[in-house]
């Protein structure tokens, strides 16, 4: 195990090393949460891992850009890492222990299995990207086998991924609480992401324009409107503000993200959007 020298925050890179560790903390009784990010940290994370401190004793947090989630198009060798400054905003958020494995570590030689998760992962971002959710599930769960935790903290900005990943621990048996943690937004009401960073200050002040949108479809929907008329309004409204694309803004029942049905919407409803504003895709939800 190493430390971080900026933090002192606990730092160990192998499943081993981590299994060790958690196996003491367990053996003195403690309770274990987990809080799994691809760094570039923000106060969305940090809330994630306060939220998992009211449930355990001991928080892990890790840090790992899993390279199987993005697509051949993405931003994987462009995305953000500062382990550094991660490490000191975790241990200033209470984690007592970070685990920044390697992509051999993770995926070592001949490593071939992949969990898909049917249903909730088809839709929207399923079609978007497509095999982004099967890299998502196979690699949380590995992170969670690793950890072992008593519960995970999951970011409900991320909500059709929350929705997987609450599937395959149900379907598999995992016994883990997974707790979804309220979206951070600045001010001006846009989700906090790592990749707002890469937003000119022009399109920074157009981004919270979807957060704005999404809310509109929710009023909408509730007042009455159809789904699809509330919906393309929504895409156009989008497009009409700056957006350079919209890959959809679709209203959903919550637990399975099926489609509403024709009539009157008297259920749970959430409202899910991604568009791209320049070269940054932006996503966001709102429910009620």
């Amino acid at each position: 195990m190493s430390s971080s020298p900026a933090s002192e925050l606990p730092v160990v890179r192998t499943v081993a090393d981590l299994r060790a560790q958690v196996a003491a903390w367990r053996r003195e009784g403690r309770r274990i949460g987990f809080v799994p990010t691809m760094g570039a940290l923000h106060e969305g994370h940090l809330s994630l891992v306060r939220l998992a401190r009211t449930r355990a004793d001991r928080v892990v947090a890790s840090v790992f850009v899993n390279p199987t989630q993005f697509g051949p198009n993405e931003d994987f060798d462009a995305y953000p890492r500062d382990e550094a400054r991660d490490a000191q905003l975790l241990a200033g958020a209470g984690c007592d222990l970070l685990f920044a494995p390697s992509v051999a570590e993770m995926y070592p030689p001949g490593a071939s299995t992949t969990v898909t998760v049917a249903g909730v992962s088809e839709p929207m971002d399923g079609q978007a990207r497509p095999g982004h959710f099967a890299g998502v599930a196979t690699v949380v769960t590995k992170l969670l086998n690793q950890c072992a935790p008593d519960v995970a903290v999951f970011g409900e900005k991320d909500f059709q991924q929350l929705q997987v990943i609450r599937r395959l621990v149900r379907d598999l048996d995992m016994p883990v609480e997974v707790v979804g943690g309220p979206t951070a937004r600045a001010d001006d009401g846009l989700a906090l992401s790592s990749r707002n960073a890469y937003l000119s200050e022009a399109e920074r002040r157009v981004a919270p324009r979807l957060n704005a949108v999404l809310r509109q479809v929710l009023d909408k929907v509730r007042a009455g409107q159809p789904v699809e008329a509330a919906e393309r309004e929504a895409v156009a409204d989008l497009l009409t503000d700056g957006f350079a694309s919209v890959d959809y803004v679709e209203a959903r029942v919550p637990e399975t993200l099926d489609r509403l049905g024709p009539g009157p919407a008297d259920g749970p409803i959430r409202v899910l959007g991604a568009a791209r504003l320049g070269r940054t895709r932006l996503i966001d939800n709102i429910g009620d």
